[in-house]
Parts: C-alpha cells; sequence; structure tokens
C-alpha cells in the first residue's frame, strides 16, 4: 500500500504544511503537463514514445495447511530481493517486476522474469516451512485473522488505519455483501459484518498492470482502460468466498470498497477513497490531480524535505486514493505518466497472469487507437454498470457495449475482444507466436467457462464446501503451472 514513512501521529500543522506542498506541487505538474512557461528548466519533459509495461502482484504467505501465516518479515529477509516488499499484513507480500517497453518479445520477457521471481520466493517460502500462493482472496482466511495484531511493523500501515477511522468518525467500517444466486430460487448467500480496523482490506490480493503512456494520448488510454475494467474483471474473476460464503464471482471488489470506505448506503459528504470514479477523463490525467486536491482529505501528511520538482507529496496523496485505474506520476529515469488497471485477481498461475497482461495491453491499444473515441459510445454510467455486473456475475454478466450491443460477456470476449486485443498487439508489433500463445489461453479459458471462480465453485459443488480442503486443491494445481481452463475438479 504504497512509501514507508517517518511520523505515526500528525498534528494539525502538519495538516497546514502538507496541504500547501500539495498545492504547489499540483500546480507544478499542470505547468509541467501543459508546457507552460515557467517550467523548471531542470527538470526534463515527460516521456514520451513506446507504451512500458508492468505490473505488481500480491501474494499469500500460507501453513502448510493453506492458513494464512503471518511471517512476512522473515521471509522478506530470507528473500533478500528489491523486487519483493511487504504488504498490509503479515501474511502478505508483493512482487514487482521490471518495466519492459511493449514490443517484440515483451511478453515471453515479463513471463520469464515473473516466472524466475516466483520461483525463487516459493524455494524461500519452502525452506521456511511455509508456501505461497497466488489468489484473489483465499478461501480459509477468517475474520479474527484481520487484526491489528496482523499488520506489517511499518509506519504508513499504522497511521492509515488511525487516519481512516478518524475520517469516518461517525460511520463504523465493516462489510454488508450480498451474494448473486446463480439459479432463479436458489437462496443468496449475505455476508454482513463490523469490522474496528482496515485490516479487511488484507484479504484482498491482486494482479495490477502498469501501462506507461505519452501525456497527449494518457487520456484516451485512461478511458478505454475505465471501459475494459467489466471484461477485465470478469475474465480475471478468481475470488468467490469470503469467510466461507459464495458471494460475487470478483468479491475483492466489493471488499475492498467496503474495508476502507464502510458499507453501503455511503454517506453523502464521503468520496470513496476506492472508486471507479466520477466519469471519463476530457482532456488530460491532471483532471484526476486536481480531483485528489479538492475532493479528498489528506490522511498522511508526512514532512518529506523534498523539493517541489519531486511532486513526493503529491505521489504519497495520490497513493491514499485506491482508483480500481489510477493514474501514477514516475520520477526515474525521467517524468512520465502510468496508468495502473487494479481490477484484476492474483493468480491462478503465471500464465494465466501474463495472459491477462497481454489481453489487457491490446485491447486498451486497440480501443484508445479508434477514429471516434469509445467514450464517446458508451457513457460512464454505462460503463459502471457494466464494471459491476461482471464482478457480480462474470462472464455470464448481460452488458451493453459499444454500438448498442447487448449479450453476456462470453459472447462479446469471443466474438470480438480477443479478435480486436490481437489487432492491438500486433499493432505494437509483439511477436506474433506470443500473441497466439496467450491470447490463445484466454480464448481458452473463456470458451471452456472456467476462470479461477468457475473452478473454484465448480470443486466445492463436487467435493462440499470445506474451505481448506478447497484451498490444498487450488495450491497443489498453481504449483503444476498449467492455465486454469484445464484444471480438473
Amino acid at each position: 500500500m504504497g512509501q514507508e514513512i517517518a511520523s505515526l501521529h500528525f498534528s494539525a500543522e502538519d495538516f497546514r504544511d502538507f496541504a500547501v506542498q500539495l498545492q504547489e506541487e499540483t500546480d507544478l505538474l499542470a505547468r509541467w503537463l501543459t508546457g507552460s512557461p515557467g517550467l523548471d528548466a531542470a527538470c526534463p519533459p515527460f516521456a514520451q514514445g513506446s507504451l512500458v509495461g508492468g505490473f505488481e502482484l500480491e501474494a499469500w504467505l500460507v501453513t502448510p495447511q493453506g492458513e494464512p501465516y503471518p511471517i512476512n518479515q522473515a521471509y522478506l529477509e530470507a528473500v533478500n530481493s528489491p523486487l519483493v516488499v511487504p504488504e498490509l499484513a503479515q501474511f502478505n507480500v508483493e512482487i514487482n517486476s521490471q518495466p519492459q517497453t511493449l514490443t517484440a518479445s515483451a511478453l515471453q520477457r515479463l513471463h520469464q522474469e515473473l516466472s524466475q521471481t516466483w520461483e525463487h520466493c516459493c524455494r524461500v517460502a519452502d525452506q521456511l516451512e511455509a508456501g505461497l500462493m497466488m489468489i484473489g482472496i483465499l478461501p480459509t482466511v477468517q475474520q479474527d485473522q484481520l487484526t491489528l495484531e496482523m499488520i506489517s511493523p511499518r509506519r504508513r500501515y499504522y497511521a492509515l488505519n488511525e487516519q481512516i477511522l478518524k475520517l469516518h468518525r461517525h460511520r463504523v467500517l465493516g462489510l454488508d455483501i450480498r451474494g448473486v444466486a446463480a439459479n432463479p430460487g436458489q437462496e443468496q448467500d449475505h455476508l454482513r459484518i463490523l469490522h474496528p480496523d482496515i485490516m479487511l482490506e488484507a484479504a484482498t490480493t491482486s494482479f495490477q498492470v502498469h501501462l506507461q503512456v505519452p501525456p497527449d494520448q494518457a487520456a484516451r488510454f485512461f478511458n478505454a482502460s475505465l471501459i475494459l475494467t467489466a471484461p477485465l474483471v470478469a475474465v480475471a474473476a478468481n475470488s468467490p468466498y469470503l469467510f466461507g460464503k459464495d458471494l460475487w464471482a470478483e468479491t475483492r471488489i466489493p471488499l475492498f470498497e467496503q474495508a476502507l470506505d464502510g458499507p453501503p448506503p455511503p454517506s453523502p459528504t464521503h468520496h470513496p477513497r476506492v472508486t471507479l470514479g466520477q466519469g471519463y477523463v476530457q482532456s488530460s490525467l491532471m483532471e484526476l490531480f486536481w480531483e485528489n486536491l479538492q475532493r479528498y482529505p489528506v490522511l498522511l501528511p508526512q514532512k518529506l524535505g523534498s523539493p517541489p520538482s519531486q511532486l513526493a507529496h503529491l505521489r504519497l496523496h495520490n497513493g491514499t486514493i485506491w482508483r480500481w485505474n489510477r493514474p501514477l506520476i514516475g520520477l526515474d529515469p525521467i517524468p512520465h505518466l502510468r496508468i495502473e488497471q487494479r481490477v484484476m485477481a492474483a493468480g491462478p498461475t503465471v500464465a494465466d497472469m501474463i495472459a491477462n497482461a497481454a489481453f489487457y495491453f491490446g485491447l486498451v491499444q486497440a480501443l484508445a487507437s479508434q477514429p471516434t473515441p469509445p467514450e464517446q459510445d458508451l457513457s460512464f454510467d454505462r460503463c459502471r454498470a457494466n464494471f459491476y455486473a461482471a464482478a457480480q456475475l462474470g462472464l455470464e454478466a448481460p452488458i451493453t457495449w459499444l454500438g448498442g450491443w447487448q449479450g453476456s460477456l462470453q459472447q462479446l470476449l469471443l466474438k470480438e475482444l480477443i479478435p480486436l486485443a490481437a489487432e492491438g498487439l500486433a499493432h505494437l508489433n509483439l511477436a506474433p507466436a506470443e500473441i497466439e500463445e496467450y491470447l490463445g489461453i484466454l480464448r481458452a479459458r473463456t470458451e471452456s467457462g472456467q476462470n479461477g471462480t468457475t473452478w473454484q465453485r465448480r470443486y466445492v459443488a463436487r467435493h462440499g464446501k470445506d474451505m481448506q480442503q478447497l484451498t490444498c486443491a487450488y495450491w497443489e494445481r498453481q504449483h503444476q503451472g498449467h492455465p486454469v481452463h484445464t484444471w480438473d475438479l
């Protein structure tokens, strides 16, 4: 959940000073992105050129029996890699990639790097008599394991918890998630609980894909990425169960939203910090940073002591707003814009996740390059409705698409979106064999209807609702490495 800070508690003066710095850096970023006079000569212009891709993978440390295992401090010391860092809970870690220019054999390079890192991480876990799993929500996790005693010992996490609770001083955090019945007349599971802190968020792990884009094309790519949240969340769904209840195809979505913002209905004066957003970008991603400044109270007013050109306060504040599609500013080696696509669950295998990334890269390139911007054809309200329908119902979700097309996401994927993604990847000059390999995995998964969520549900339907048995069976198949559409029951 972002960079470490030096303080746990903050004064009114800290908030005032931070607000001044945040305003100054937001004004500076606006000048950088518009090329206005007064641009600091020491700061180079934003990166242009080819698209660059990367990812973050959140994973679970587990016992040999598939239970959450809170040992990430010892584990990270043993892994000893700058690419592997802590997450909110002591049983979670995050694995990062080196960015790759999206051309030629970039997909294979991303696959090889993640495979090598994952294999090393699994070997280290084995040495600690533990395991490592990639799954959106671990079926065995229980509410009483999501406590502050399990928080990773970083000041940022303790401070976030304190500040978010202060923000909700008149409202209790918790969950109210109603399952979606697969068949008419079937009884729905309903999860309704209260929780005293932000640790419910630790039950969600994702595969977050990053896309570096030129500033003059960023609005088109961001809007296309919003439109794609529906097919992405459905095809990558891997989180049906929470605390033994079968809820949404991708239960991570309401879980993360409510873990930090509380159960519905929201307060009319509260702007959700986990959100799809308020609408499409009109002309520049700068609109989102103005929104950050104007709508979102500062949570971590840390004195950073850096010059405005580092945008440190702006980036820290942006890191406390968890849009499902989030704009990011990077400075290494020169300033650049990235879109962080956050809706896809972790797992089930490395091959599945690289296929998901390939699908996203190709499809967002294709949509962002269309002569008529697709956001002119699909309203944001419809985009939002598609997203939540897909999170609830997965591949079977009925949606309305461009041109007024209506049908299931499974039909749309096979008929239009997978071929369109192939065109986008070909436009980027990615290797034809790699395009066929990874989109072939997507196609087979869609044709079979078996993603991580449907495999879990099918396994439970056959063997019964034993979450430990389900977890161990999933873990065994994940270890074999074959894409999820090939898994048996």
